[in-house]
């Protein structure tokens, strides 16, 4: 079924009941795609044959929001002195070669549909140097790696109508920001950190970035900082 017959745009959003992807689902729905799911229940999206599995079998895509990803600090991570092999490569696994995979079995259904939209969540870590508040090497590496990946994507499918673009939150009241929002340190230094309101961010601040992303028909291989101005200080 080709794009012009159909009324409805389909969205394929991973790590959708995570945070930010919950309110990434709920907020595209509300704009009228018909979203599906993708989280660590339905496949390991660091193994291709079960993200291929999934990606495959869906009939037509018109966006794809790589929302998933999370610390590394579990398996490892951390400073480059400190953090180890099995840490930067599960890390590396998780955030980076996990959005590769979707996305190269997704672009084939956004070809067929005549073109579409590809949004990644990466953080701020991707773009400046984290302080001793924020040493994770790997995490920081594996997002300016999905930076670059997304501009690069971006450059690639423009003239088969895809864009893609990145969103860059900041501190985010998520589960995946528990620690630090348990850490009396940072939360004092939200004021200095996220100075527009000195607090963490909404996953909707995040969502409602995302909604704008997918369907701006002149913007592709941006970076969307949605950080309370942390990146411009």
């Amino acid at each position: 079924m080709s794009r012009g017959e159909r009324t409805t745009k389909a969205a394929l959003v991973t790590g959708s009941r995570g945070g930010i992807g919950s309110a990434v689902s709920a907020a595209l729905t509300a704009a009228g795609y018909a979203v599906v799911g993708l989280d660590r229940d339905e496949a390991d999206l660091t193994d291709e044959r079960q993200v291929a599995a999934f990606v495959d079998r869906l009939g037509w895509l018109d966006l794809v929001v790589c929302a998933h990803g999370g610390s590394g600090r579990a398996f490892g991570d951390g400073p480059v002195h400190d953090c180890t092999r099995e840490g930067w490569d599960a890390t590396l696994a998780l955030n980076l070669t996990s959005v590769f995979l979707v996305c190269r079995h997704a672009i084939p259904l956004l070809r067929a549909a005549g073109g579409g939209a590809i949004v990644t969540v990466a953080s701020v870590l991707g773009m400046v140097g984290g302080d001793r508040d924020f040493a994770t090497h790997a995490y920081a590496a594996s997002k300016g790696g999905l930076i670059a990946l997304t501009r690069s994507m971006a450059v690639t499918y423009a003239s088969d109508g895809i864009r893609a673009n990145v969103v860059a939150p900041g501190l985010i009241a998520t589960p995946m920001s528990a620690r630090a929002q348990r850490d009396p340190a940072i939360r004092a230094r939200l004021g200095e950190l996220q100075p527009l309101t000195g607090d963490f961010g909404r996953p909707e601040d995040v969502a409602e970035a995302v909604v704008y992303l997918a369907d701006a028909p002149f913007v592709t291989g941006t970076v969307l900082t949605v950080d309370g101005g942390w990146t411009a200080r």
